[in-house]
C-alpha cells in the first residue's frame, strides 16, 4: 500500500525583530523526506497560509547544511515545492497516513494557532494515523485538542527543542514563549537527551517527536516503522 506523508513548514521569515531572519530549518525537512522517499512514500508540503516557505539562514551554512540539504538547494524542482505550498484548506486529511511538523523558529509564531492545521492533525489522529514533529515543530501540537476537549499531548511522552538548547542558541530572549514549558503546562510528559543537541526521538504510540535538527532522520525512521506495522 502506498503511504502518504504530509509535511508542514512555516511561512514566517523573521523574529519579532525584522532584522533577525528565520524560517524552515531545511535539513529537518530533507532528512525526513529522504527517509520517506527511500520507501516510495508519496509526500506533500503545506504551510499555515500556503505559498512561500522561507529558509533559516543559519541552517544553510556548513556543517549544518549537509549533503541532503545541499542536494535540495541544488534541485530546482524541489525548491519550487517551497515556493508554492498548499494551505490547510487545500488538503483532504483522509488522504494522509501521517503528518510531520518541521521546525525552525518561525513555527513558534504560525503553527500553534492555525485552526486549519489543528483540524487536519486531529482528523489524521482520529482515523488512526501518525502525528509527528521535530525540533520546534512540536509547537504545532500545543493547542490540538481531542474530541473530549483534552489536549492531544496531555499524558503523552514528547520531546522537542529544549529551553536549554534555546539558551545555548542565544535566542531565549527573542522567542515568543518557552515551548518546553508550554507543552508541560498542557500535561505532556516532556523528555530530552542527557546532552543538548544530541539526537533524541520519543515515541508514544502514534505520537512521534524528535528533539532537535539532528533528530529528523530518527523521527522519520520511527514513523516508517509504525506505518509498516499498520
Amino acid at each position: 500500500m502506498n503511504r502518504r506523508i504530509l509535511h508542514v513548514a512555516t511561512n514566517v521569515a523573521h523574529f519579532d525583530n525584522p532584522a533577525h531572519p528565520t524560517g524552515l530549518w531545511l535539513s529537518e525537512l530533507t532528512h525526513a523526506w529522504d527517509v520517506f522517499a527511500a520507501k516510495g512514500f508519496e509526500q506533500h508540503i503545506i504551510s499555515p497560509r500556503g505559498g512561500k516557505v522561507p529558509l533559516e539562514p543559519k541552517a544553510l551554512k556548513w556543517p549544518l547544511c549537509d549533503q541532503s540539504a545541499t542536494a535540495w538547494l541544488n534541485d530546482p524542482v524541489k525548491m519550487a515545492l517551497l515556493d508554492s505550498t498548499q494551505s490547510p484548506d487545500d488538503v483532504r486529511s483522509e488522504n494522509y497516513d501521517a503528518i510531520y511538523f518541521t521546525g525552525g523558529h518561525g513555527v513558534m509564531w504560525d503553527f500553534p494557532d492555525s485552526v486549519g492545521l489543528q483540524a487536519i492533525t486531529r482528523a489524521i489522529w482520529d482515523k488512526g494515523g501518525i502525528v509527528s514533529a521535530v525540533c520546534h515543530g512540536y509547537c504545532g501540537l500545543l493547542n490540538i485538542r481531542r474530541a473530549d476537549g483534552s489536549f492531544l499531548v496531555s499524558g503523552r511522552k514528547i520531546t522537542g527543542f529544549s529551553w536549554t538548547e534555546e539558551k545555548l542558541a542565544g535566542v531565549a530572549r527573542e522567542v515568543p514563549y518557552n515551548a518546553e514549558a508550554q507543552v508541560k503546562a498542557r500535561g505532556a510528559i516532556y523528555e530530552k537527551a542527557l546532552l543538548p543537541f544530541m539526537s533524541h526521538v520519543v515515541s508514544n504510540g502514534r505520537l512521534v517527536t524528535g528533539q532537535n535538527p539532528f533528530s529528523a532522520r530518527g523521527t522519520a525512521r520511527k514513523v516508517v516503522a509504525l506505518l509498516e506495522k499498520a
